[in-house]
């Protein structure tokens, strides 16, 4: 599954961050690398953006951003 696809208040890990040049670079830079666990937060009145907790801080992304981030669920013992 990829990010933009999360719901509202559930947890992922990161598998892969896909995409080209500089907008990959930008994702990595901002702590969305692979093994690292992230929350939807909350989602804007249409939909886009989504605010996601990554690393302990709140960061906003956009759903063509969020398609590239690839996410496998939590299992029980990693979601406590």
């Amino acid at each position: 599954m990829t990010l933009d696809v999360l719901k509202t208040g559930n947890a992922a890990k990161i598998v892969k961050v896909e995409g080209e040049g500089a907008m990959r670079k930008r994702l990595l830079d901002m702590g969305l690398t692979p093994k690292t666990v992230v929350k939807l937060y909350k989602k804007a009145p249409m939909g886009d953006p989504i605010e996601i907790i990554v690393r302990g801080y709140h960061l906003t992304l956009r759903l063509k951003e969020a398609r590239n981030i690839h996410l496998t669920e939590l299992s029980e013992d990693n979601k406590r």
